[in-house]
């Protein structure tokens, strides 16, 4: 027997592939495939599998419902949301990160207080919503990270690793090294972000864990970036 199934909470090819894995592990299923663009995924059984089989052999990010095969009526699509609507938690993070730096420097006004409080603000909010979801963040992060694809504990640690960085630049405790640090490991993912903007893959953003549903778009190497260049300028600014 055949039976379509709804399936939500895929975001890319990683996803298709966790989900098509876990349901063809089950016994009394000969086959699943997965449509990622429809959210479908169709299971040829020996017999028939309920719901909460289906559901609890998949991770708590995918939700898996039956298809309602008598609703005949055209689907009725919502309107996609503009980049600038999709991002908008990770400017409204950015944007407090940004109050809190200048406020905790503003009097007297130190720049490169300004610019460590920002980058230890920066890690110690992102590894949070890294962490509410750590069993599902590594699989987002090793689409397009390359460290993370060959060695895949690495997903799993990056967070505690952006907790370690955060702590050292609030404490100002060996700055050259979190420097250094933050150099490689944003340089790294911004290296797998390029290739994944230029391949024009539609994948979903790791930056803010799963928790924030965010796609991959120019913004996220423009976050980067910026702390790319303030470890640059304070390397600088310590060795000039």
């Amino acid at each position: 027997m055949k039976h379509t199934y709804t399936v939500t909470g895929m975001t890319c090819n990683g996803c298709k592939a966790s989900v098509e894995d876990a349901l063809n592990a089950l016994p009394e299923v000969s086959n699943a495939s997965v449509n990622l663009e429809t959210s479908e995924a169709t299971i040829e059984m020996s017999e028939h599998i309920s719901i909460n089989i289906l559901q609890n052999t998949l991770s708590d990010k995918y939700s898996i419902s039956e298809k309602n095969i008598f609703n005949n009526a055209p689907e009725v699509r919502v309107e996609d949301k503009s980049d600038l609507q999709q991002l908008f938690p990770l400017f409204l993070i950015f944007g407090y990160i940004t109050i809190a730096s200048i406020l905790l420097n503003i009097k007297p006004w130190d720049g490169n207080g300004f610019m460590l409080d920002f980058m230890g603000l920066f890690y110690i909010v992102f590894s949070f919503f890294k962490l509410l979801d750590l069993k599902g963040f590594p699989e987002s992060f090793r689409m397009y990270d390359p460290l993370a694809k060959v060695v895949p504990v690495y997903g799993w640690i990056y967070p505690f690793i952006e907790v370690v960085l955060g702590l050292l630049f609030l404490m100002r405790i060996e700055i050259p090294i979190a420097l250094a640090v933050t150099l490689v490991i944003l340089g790294i993912t911004t290296i797998g972000v390029t290739k994944t903007l230029i391949d024009k893959k539609s994948i979903q953003c790791a930056c803010l864990g799963t928790a924030l549903k965010l796609p991959m778009t120019k913004a996220t190497f423009i976050e980067n970036s910026i702390m790319i260049v303030m470890a640059i300028i304070m390397l600088i600014n310590l060795y000039k």
